[in-house]
């Protein structure tokens, strides 16, 4: 979908369209979840501390999220993705894929396939979608932002190989700016920089990282379209309008951030082994501890020890925290008490 959060709100609200869109709080410790293209023009983009955002469009209008509104036209598009085939691996409540190799109605073109889901979203819900068409997972997400907004791009196998050699490093889906730094620092800068490494160097510089390299760099993803992918992490943060300096000030604001985190796995019967604390302090620098609890968490009251024992781990601190996040990982079912162990490695 094309600015997904901030055009449903240009849609709901006529008001809003043709002007700059951000979706997200207007404090000044507020962030841009969304913008919508005319925010887009003058540099404003998700993620964005919103101050910076409003110093850089002084017209851009902030809206409240409204995380109802977009679950449910996300229901919509996937439902209509689901009229064709039932292999679809959501990215998000936004964007999937869809391998319509055995497609429903037993179209021979996935060009035409595309076509006909963009039009339908756009009859049914009055938004526009981009589409990527082509013949692996890797070039079919970079193909989706080709022709953004409204549009739709195709990389076919004759056309990959020499695509993926053309394109920044940067721009590739998986190449994280960290990771695209890094890159940059051995020369790599293009997809021609990046094929002409071997399996062997990119191991060494990027471990379990270096096969996936090596073979994009090549045009080749042979990974599937998974209807059943599972979620690997879930989290919650927030960014606090007044710096925190004291242990019982972050606990406090951690006691929310551990709630979400667990009503989440609570409505869906899982529960995850690692626990990771996230702390921005308030020059933005980052850090994050983390440990794993080998029989599992097993409810709220062992997430909130966790969390807190690694909260207690940052303090006293030298700089005032602006954010704190929680997230849980290695999810998997729900087991009894008696199956678990508190044993505790870091």
């Amino acid at each position: 979908m094309d600015a997904f959060f901030a055009s449903v709100e240009q849609r709901d609200n006529p008001d809003l369209r043709g002007k700059p869109v951000a979706v997200g709080g207007s404090a000044a410790r507020g962030v841009v979840a969304a913008a919508s293209y005319e925010a887009r023009k003058f540099g404003v983009r998700s993620a964005m501390p919103s101050i910076t955002a409003k110093r850089k469009c002084p017209e851009l209008i902030f809206v409240p999220p409204r995380f109802d509104a977009y679950r449910a036209v996300s229901q919509q598009i996937h439902a209509i993705f689901a009229e064709h085939t039932p292999l679809i691996e959501p990215l998000s409540l936004d964007e999937a894929y869809l391998d319509v190799t055995d497609n429903l109605l037993v179209i021979p073109v996935a060009t035409t396939i595309a076509e006909m889901i963009r039009a339908k979203i756009k009859a049914e819900t009055g938004l526009t979608a981009s589409a990527g068409v082509s013949y692996n997972k890797f070039l079919a997400k970079l193909a989706s932002g080709q022709n953004k907004p409204d549009g739709l791009f195709v990389i076919t196998p004759k056309q990959g190989p020499a695509f993926v050699e053309a394109l920044p490093v940067r721009k590739f889906y998986g190449v994280g700016p960290a990771t695209a730094d890094k890159m940059a620092g051995l020369g790599i800068e293009t997809g021609a920089d990046l094929r002409a490494q071997s399996l062997a160097f990119l191991e060494e510089k990027f471990g379990k990282a270096g096969p996936y390299y090596y073979w994009i760099a090549r045009g080749i993803d042979e990974r599937p379209v998974r209807a059943d992918r599972e979620r690997k992490s879930v989290g919650a943060e927030d960014t606090f309008a007044i710096d925190l300096f004291d242990l019982e000030s972050a606990r406090k604001e951690l006691a929310p951030l551990v709630g979400k985190v667990w009503r989440y796995c609570e409505e869906r019967s899982i529960q995850g082994r690692t626990v990771t604390l996230k702390v921005k302090f308030a020059d933005f620098q980052q850090i994050t501890r983390t440990r794993t609890v080998l029989g599992g968490i097993g409810g709220e009251a062992d997430l909130a020890t966790v969390s807190g024992a690694l909260l207690h781990q940052v303090f006293p601190v030298l700089k005032g925290i602006r954010l704190l996040g929680v997230t849980l990982s290695n999810l998997g079912e729900k087991r009894s008490a008696s199956e678990r162990q508190m044993s505790l490695t870091i």
